[in-house]
Order: structure tokens, then sequence, then C-alpha cells
């Protein structure tokens, strides 16, 4: 769906919260968006184009982003859900290139369309939020989000640290990883949550992986599957590529009969796993790292205001920095439940 928002005043200070950091390289990446235009004056739009941008973590980043376009002032922004759909994605490029729109930033359903992305925006600053894209010759775009391998690692630290806590054996436990196999972020997650497990828990359960559309729906479906394959099992870690799939995974354990506290669930996101927390259940949802949505948006239209009003070049990278959270401290932490 598409919806064009006029910003106004409101949510001050939001890039002074983000701690994102530019590449260390310090260069700006081309990617087919190097735009030679003269700096401009006057009213800046920019449209923001999101796979799923019905989830939560999206639609935080959505108000992320307008959020810092009403600080910086005169930055009209455009929000484009794009569900899963990849031509979806290039009709959303092609309409807004035609509108005519000064910088565009976007989450793309399927990364194999980064080619048709980075050649539809031609001159105009473009950046790749959240999943990593590239041009024809292999030549990233600016990218705003996380580092996927740093944030796998954090999950799976963080789960193999309680498994240890909770003298569980290998024998007796199984790994659920439910994630879309096919998107280089989750591929990253996790290898990174494989490895921190491993090293936090000096064990090696089984890992059963589950292949979803990151959804929490297809998650639990999946799940369902898994376990009646996988009977007898008596504890259970679960990850994933983000909340929706950790979620999802724990929610079908739980429906079959797992009890919680035979569940060691890390959540990617915190944004739903707080909700058994904000409702003080007994939950095998145990911690998440908590990555803010709204920082991303933020900053993505940060760096491109920077680059159409004052001429900065575009940095490689802005990665945020992420919180592992619990029941404990997750409001502290500035979790927002959906």
């Amino acid at each position: 769906m598409r919806t064009r928002t006029f910003v106004g005043m409101g949510a001050a200070g939001i890039a002074a919260s983000l701690a994102l950091a530019g590449c260390s390289n310090g260069k700006a990446a081309t990617g087919g968006t190097a735009g030679a235009a003269a700096p401009k004056s006057g009213q800046i739009t920019i449209a923001y184009l999101q796979k799923q941008g019905d989830q939560q973590y999206f639609i935080d980043e959505a108000n992320g982003a307008k959020a810092e376009a009403a600080k910086l002032g005169n930055v009209k922004i455009v929000t484009v859900n794009l569900g899963t759909d990849s031509n979806q994605a290039i009709s959303a490029m092609s309409t807004e290139v035609g509108q005519q729109v000064d910088g565009i930033a976007i989450v793309v359903p399927d990364q194999k369309i980064g080619p048709q992305v980075i050649d539809s925006a031609g001159a105009i600053p473009l950046v790749a939020s959240d999943d990593p894209i590239s041009n024809g010759s292999g030549q990233p775009a600016p990218f705003v989000g996380f580092d996927s391998v740093q944030m796998g690692t954090s999950v799976g630290t963080e789960a193999g640290k309680l498994f240890k806590q909770y003298g569980w054996s290998a024998a007796d436990t199984k790994i659920l990883a439910a994630y879309q196999q096919d998107l280089s972020d989750c591929q990253q997650r996790e290898q990174g949550e494989e490895a921190g497990f491993a090293a936090a828990a000096g064990a090696s359960p089984q890992i059963v992986k589950i292949g979803t559309d990151n959804s929490v729906v297809d998650a639990q479906n999946k799940t369902g599957a898994a376990i009646t394959a996988n009977p007898g099992v008596k504890h259970w870690v679960v990850w994933g590529c983000n909340d929706e799939s950790e979620t999802g995974a724990v929610t079908a354990l739980q429906n079959s009969g797992v009890a919680p506290a035979n569940i060691d669930g890390v959540g990617l996101g915190a944004y739903l796993t707080c909700k058994d927390w904000v409702a003080k259940k007994d939950s095998g949802n145990k911690a998440a790292l908590f990555i803010d949505g709204r920082a991303v948006g933020a900053t993505a239209v940060d760096v491109l205001v920077g680059k159409i009003r004052d001429g900065k070049a575009l940095p490689a990278k802005s990665i945020a920095k992420t919180t592992m959270v619990d029941a404990t401290n997750f409001v502290q932490a500035g979790v927002q439940c959906s």
C-alpha cells in the first residue's frame, strides 16, 4: 500500500540516541547512486520503500524516519509497503522516480532485485535499509542497518549462557533455528548464532533448521511439523532471524505442551518477545536482542538529507548498536511492545 505523509513538529532528539557509526574506511559507496546534482534548498521528498511494512519493526522504522524528518525540517516522507512482492518493489521504484523524489531508502523483498533497484534510481541518492543490495557489478549501495553476524553472535551467546545456567545437556536438548534461508542477512545471523552458542555453552546440541518467510504464522506452522518430526526432546533452545520467527516457534512449542521452563528462547528485535514480559506470563521467551527500527529509519533520512541538502557523501555503512534485554530491563532499554 502507498501512503504519502507530510511531517510536522515532534520527536526531537531521536538522532542523538541512534548510536550509529559510519563504516571504518570512511569512504562513500557509489553502487549506482552517485548523484552529481547540486545541493537542494527548500522542501525535500524522500521515499521509504519497505518490505513487510506492516511488521512492527518496519512500522517503528517508518516512524523513526518521520521523526527525524520533523527534526530536520521541511522534509516530506513517502512510505510504501511492498509486502513480499519484488514486482511491486520495481513498480514502486518506477513510480517514485517518476514523481521525481529527492532520495530513496528501500528494504527490498528480495536482494536479487538489487541491480534493477539501483539502475532505476539513476542519479537519485539511494540507501539500502536493513538488507544490503548491490548493482550488476557487485558494488554495494550505501547501507543503513545492523551487523547481522554480530547480531546473531549476541543472540547465540545469550542462548548458550542460559543453556549452561540451566544445567541442560546436549543429549536431551535440540536447537530450533527458524529463519528465511535464502536471505543473506538471515544466513549471517544464523552463522553468528551457531558460533556464539557453541562458544558460550561449550556444547553442541543438534540443530533443527526451519525455513520460514520470517513471519509469526509461518514460523508457528513450520515449527509444528518440526515438533512432530522430533519426538521426545526434553529441552529446546530457540532462535531465529527476527522476533517473528523466534516467537512463532516458541508459541508452537508451548501450544504442543512443552513447558516454558524447558524452552530457552532468545528473540531478535524484542518488540514481540516483550509481550509476555509485559503480561508477566511464564514464557519460553527468555531474552531478546533489542534492535531499534526507529534508529535505522532516522539515520536513513539523516544521511539522505545530508547528501541532498548539504552535498555530503553517503557513508558506505551506518551500523546500529544493539542491546540484550530480558523481563527485568526491557523497559529501561526503551523497548516499545507492539
